[in-house]
């Protein structure tokens, strides 16, 4: 405070003479004007330290963290309760909505569908679906080795179905020799031997010139199934007739027989109709 005073007063006492600036031009400096030097700030005191170090004093280290912010700095980033809340992802075989108890297998595959068609079809199928590297190469002898393994196979499993068809057709016989005995009716054999029903056929004799021997033309009109025209058409047969009682004309009844000669496969049953 006591310098106060001082620094008011001296420009007052210093006023600038008029030959101040003429020993100022001869010497060839600038006159040095007092009050240029109190509106200037005074230089800086070498005590003091630069404005530069005092600011790096005040903004602390990026590196040299405070312990107060060492402190705030997880409470300053929390992680979202979204994110801590969210539930794993859903695995195949973990127990889901509530369930406990140990982690269930995955469930298998889905099975290919059944395919059906002929045996012959299955194994094209299953040749053609085949990825495996193929078979070493095998000799003549090799081969025909495995196919005569391949034969006694099937030949045992062929013996072991037909033993087995005996044993049921056997416990059927009986069953049935039992109801009969019994009073009950007796059932068909399961494999009967049945004699099949033979082809008659009714037709007019064109020829009668060999010996037994006669040959009928069978006539047929049928119905065409998309058409509907009635569509007429004929066959001829060879018969045999033992005793030569057919003529030609006759219309006469014909039936399946055993082979009889190299195209005779049928036998005259009678004459219906003689011829006029």
């Amino acid at each position: 405070m006591a310098d106060k005073p001082d620094q008011e007063a001296a420009p007052e006492d210093t006023q600038p003479s008029a030959e101040a600036p003429a020993e100022g031009g001869a010497d060839g400096e600038a006159p040095a004007d007092p009050h240029a030097s109190a509106d200037v700030q005074p230089p800086a005191e070498p005590d003091a330290p630069p404005p530069a170090e005092a600011d790096a004093s005040e903004t602390p280290d990026a590196d040299t963290e405070p312990p107060e912010a060492e402190a705030e700095a997880p409470e300053a980033q929390p992680e979202p309760p979204e994110a801590q809340a969210e539930p794993p992802v859903a695995q195949a075989g973990t127990p889901e909505h509530g369930e406990t108890g140990e982690a269930e297998a995955p469930p298998p595959p889905p099975q290919a569908p059944v395919e059906e068609g002929s045996p012959k079809e299955r194994r094209r199928l299953a040749r053609s679906r085949h990825t495996g590297e193929p078979r070493s190469p095998r000799s003549p002898e090799q081969r025909q080795a495995e196919r005569l393994r391949e034969r006694r196979e099937k030949a045992a499993r062929r013996r072991t179905r037909r033993l087995q068809e005996r044993a049921k057709a056997t416990r059927v016989s009986e069953a049935a020799r039992a109801a009969a005995g019994r009073g009950e009716p007796e059932l068909a054999p399961v494999h009967g031997a049945a004699e099949g029903k033979r082809k008659i056929r009714q037709g007019i004799v064109v020829s009668d010139k060999a010996h037994k021997t006669i040959v009928v033309r069978i006539d047929v009109a049928r119905r065409h199934r998309r058409y509907e025209k009635i569509v007429r058409s004929s066959s001829t047969l060879h018969a045999h007739d033992e005793n030569n009682d057919a003529r030609q004309g006759d219309i006469v009844r014909v039936i399946e027989s055993r082979p009889l000669s190299r195209t005779k496969r049928w036998r005259l049953v009678e004459v219906l109709e003689r011829a006029q």
